[in-house]
């Protein structure tokens, strides 16, 4: 993969992943808001924060903006541990509070991510994850510094929340009335990580595309050799990959009633690659037998010998976009470097014993998944039981198209959760994406306001039956039906139109 594709990778996750759930709407005229000043901003005492170091400015409204006082200042929890934070309190305050996730292996403490709840009037509260790096796939410091990994694993979400409440009761002389959490990929992760480990921590949360155990690393790393070859036989141009995502549209895209370059049910999806074997010899209408084995793989994901899922399957219709995340093109290396999991092997084996990612097996899945760090990593329980009891919402989505984390994974997790919790009919929901990618992206309806929509939920609004989703350029409107339920096209009126669908069950 050439060195901009790389840079679009990267930049995907440390941005897309925080601004990518919805757009920011214009500033709300809500009454009752509580309000602060720019004298009460430079008068806040940023030595009562973690090591004392920060600062603490005004800032006047820019753009679609409101004018907002920025605190940033450094926690340090125990020793050797400096997780980076930033708090932006607009000028006129909801009295909610509203903690946002990073990507790949990073925080994220920019204005980008933060622009959607200024401007619907939260206070934002944000972390470097506990390092201050923002490449995201670099994360050789997880081997190296074990307080730094803690801290990203779940600590540094938490104490930034913490440290935040008393941030904002200090700047507006008030309790915060609740506090919503809201991120994708790393974020879902982090997202999730709350839910159960802090469950106190927030009264509603949004977690996207949770990459919330390292199944999602193996899953790369065992992608990368199912297409790798002495020979990269079994490598994929994109032109070649365009191939099968046309050839998988035109046999089940009609399926959900309409046929829009969309598969809104892929795991009822029948479409068999074996249709694009040569019969002859190989050009570029057909696939050759290796090329066909390597995607059949693919689809239906690996089993470890613990029967757990060592590489989740894909999904059919996204194709085209896959090497993103993967090595599609048979090499081997990915610009992920195996979701970064190369990097952490100092954690899992010792010097003489390790694996490379190329010769990586079941037995080297089984120890990462066994080891310390995936226990204090991975946000994998389904038990929500303090969270929902606190009378706590749970709002996660996937896109069906991620070339990344696989939506098998959120999906097997959303059924453990409805499985283990009572509660899980009123206090949950999950929504999956046709056609969408990595957090946004593809050529599903990716823009959809999951703030606007899980306000409304926690502010007292039934649980969502459907989100309406848009493109930047409100080209393709379509619902993203709750699961375990899929929109169909009723047969006529505007498919741009909500009232043209609706929600039934699943064939899969």
């Amino acid at each position: 993969m050439n060195r901009i594709k790389v840079l679009a990778a990267s930049i995907s996750l440390a941005t897309l992943a925080l601004t990518a759930c919805s757009q920011a709407s214009p500033k709300a005229e809500a009454p009752g808001l509580i309000a602060t000043s720019a004298d009460a901003c430079n008068a806040f005492d940023v030595s009562t924060l973690g090591t004392g170091e920060g600062s603490a400015s005004w800032v006047e409204t820019e753009e679609s903006l409101p004018a907002y006082c920025e605190i940033s200042a450094t926690l340090s929890p125990l020793d050797g541990s400096a997780i980076g934070v930033v708090y932006r309190l607009p000028a006129e305050w909801n009295g909610k509070l509203l903690g946002l996730g990073g990507g790949g292996w990073a925080g994220n403490v920019t204005i980008e991510a933060a622009a959607e709840g200024l401007a619907k009037n939260f206070a934002t509260m944000q972390t470097d994850g506990g390092q201050p790096g923002t490449d995201v796939w670099a994360n050789s410091w997880v081997a190296e510094n074990p307080v730094a990994a803690e801290d990203f694993s779940h600590r540094a979400v938490h104490e930034m929340t913490v440290a935040g409440k008393q941030v904002a009761a200090s700047l507006y002389g008030t309790e915060h009335e609740s506090a919503y959490f809201n991120g994708c990929s790393t974020g879902g992760r982090m997202a999730l990580m709350e839910a159960q480990r802090y469950p106190e921590d927030y009264d509603a949360i949004i977690a996207g595309a949770p990459v919330y155990t390292l199944q999602v690393q193996t899953s790369a790393v065992f992608r990368n050799q199912t297409f790798a070859t002495d020979d990269s036989a079994a490598g994929f141009t994109p032109a070649e990959l365009q191939l099968v995502q046309d050839s998988a549209l035109a046999a089940c895209d009609g399926d959900d009633g309409l046929e829009d370059g969309l598969i809104n049910d892929p795991r009822a999806c029948a479409f068999d690659p074996a249709k694009l074997q040569c019969t002859g010899e190989k050009d570029d209408s057909c696939l050759s037998g290796t090329q066909v084995a390597a995607l059949k793989q693919t689809y239906s994901g690996q089993r470890a010998s613990d029967d757990s899922w060592s590489m989740f399957p894909m999904s059919r219709g996204g194709e085209a976009g896959w090497s993103l995340f993967m090595a599609t093109d048979g090499s081997g290396k990915d610009p992920t470097g195996g979701g970064g999991l190369g990097n952490l092997f100092p954690l899992f084996f010792e010097p003489g014993e390790r694996p490379t990612l190329a010769s990586f097996d079941n037995s080297s899945y089984l120890a990462v998944r066994a080891s310390p760090f995936a226990e204090m990593y991975e946000a994998k329980s389904p038990d929500l039981s303090a969270f929902f009891e606190r009378g706590g919402k749970l709002m996660m989505y996937h896109g069906e198209s991620d070339p990344g984390p696989s939506p098998i994974g959120s999906t097997d997790y959303a059924r453990q959760v409805v499985d283990a919790n009572p509660q899980a009919s009123e206090q949950f929901r999950y929504f999956l994406l046709p056609g969408v990618a990595h957090c946004r992206g593809g050529p599903g309806a990716d823009l959809v306001d999951y703030l606007g929509a899980m306000d409304d939920w926690a502010g007292g609004a039934i649980a969502p039956d459907r989100l309406i989703g848009t493109k930047d350029d409100r080209s393709l409107t379509r619902p993203h039906c709750a699961w375990p339920n899929v929109a169909h096209y009723k047969g006529e009126g505007d498919p741009n139109n909500r009232v043209s669908w609706t929600c039934e069950p699943r064939k899969s």
